[in-house]
């Protein structure tokens, strides 16, 4: 089985109160005049207190076009990717010249060559690494970029494996834009990068960290336009419906009852809900609809509250927490899960 043998995430320095963003992103997203109070009412139910921002807020005025947003974008990028794959590195005891295989994730910003590759250079991967850059599964790929890791190093259990996510989701404001979709948008999204190190079954026996026992993938049909983007000449424009709290009402709870019934588990079982952190509406449906303690996901709205929803990066600070503040028993059952564009959800059985 793989095991995660390392979680280190890296902030941008630019942190703010929920009450500075709105201010600053009134100013960006309002034409003077315009009544603020939807834009307060948003970011007041977000319950977000603090985000970290990828540039100072007075520089988000100076970025005239898509092109200014995404040379931050691979700029910031390179700098935090660089942070979190050498400390999730060292805390997995490895080097760069032992990683064969890392994936980069990222729905915010766009590179070519991808940020693995200048990664790659800047740490001294070694020339025959394995890279795979995957763009546009949005908050789902913290989970599904582990899946995919246990699916490569199923096959090659020698192997060491690095999956690398960086959301910088303030980047792709839409300024002048009072849809609600781009308020709700500027009310929940921060920015930052997690890097996860995943071990073999050859290589992983003696390290730390749960292991990998299976995955289950879901694409729910007719769904495309609940979630994503719409490209056009000043970006990414978000494309988010509201009603993505009854589509996990509809679907989740089947879903993960049926996978943790194929290894024979029900929802009583599972000692740690590693969950991706969508907003409150969706927290309350994913707990409604799972039928939850009324503590199970804490740290997930801890996470919303401190540093908002990293897109795919947040489920992979709810695992980093998950590990160093509240490790589960040993042996005991875990489940991460996420929810993205497609519409789709992507569920991760663990075993601490």
């Amino acid at each position: 089985m793989t095991r995660i043998a390392a979680v280190r995430g890296a902030l941008p320095p630019n942190r703010h109160s929920q009450a500075e963003i709105t201010d600053a992103f009134a100013r960006l997203c309002l034409p003077p005049g315009t009544d603020r109070r939807l834009l307060d009412r948003l970011h007041a139910s977000a319950r977000v207190r603090t985000r970290n921002l990828a540039l100072p807020l007075a520089d988000y005025a100076k970025l005239d076009g898509f092109g200014a947003a995404n040379d931050a974008f691979i700029a910031t990028a390179l700098d935090l990717g660089t942070q979190a794959v050498s400390a999730a590195l060292e805390e997995a005891g490895l080097g760069p010249r032992d990683v064969d295989l890392i994936m980069f994730t990222s729905v915010t910003g766009v590179a070519a060559p991808s940020i693995d590759a200048r990664i790659a250079g800047r740490l001294g991967f070694r020339p025959d690494v394995r890279r795979l850059p995957i763009f546009g599964l949005g908050c789902v790929a913290g989970a599904a970029g582990i899946a995919r890791l246990h699916d490569h190093l199923l096959g090659r259990p020698g192997h060491a494996a690095v999956l690398l996510s960086v959301e910088l989701c303030s980047l792709t404001l839409q300024r002048e834009d009072v849809s609600t979709a781009n308020l709700v948008g500027s009310a929940l999204f921060g920015d930052g990068a997690t890097a996860v190190v995943a071990l073999g079954a050859e290589r992983g026996q003696a390290a730390p960290g749960p292991v990998v026992v299976d995955t289950r993938s879901r694409l729910y049909p007719g769904t495309e336009r609940t979630m994503g983007w719409d490209v056009g000449d000043d970006g990414f424009r978000i494309v988010l419906d509201a009603g993505i709290p009854d589509l996990v009402r509809t679907h989740l709870a089947a879903d993960v009852r049926a996978f943790l019934a194929d290894h024979g588990l029900t929802t009583r079982d599972v000692t740690a809900w590693v969950c991706h952190p969508g907003g409150p509406k969706v927290l309350e449906a994913v707990t409604e609809a799972l039928d939850l303690p009324a503590d199970a996901l804490e740290l997930t709205w801890r996470s919303l509250a401190e540093i908002g929803n990293l897109s795919s990066s947040s489920v992979l600070y709810v695992l980093r927490d998950t590990l160093a503040l509240r490790p589960p028993p040993p042996g005991t059952p875990g489940l991460l899960l996420a929810m993205g564009p497609g519409f789709c959800s992507e569920l991760v059985l663990l075993r601490w």
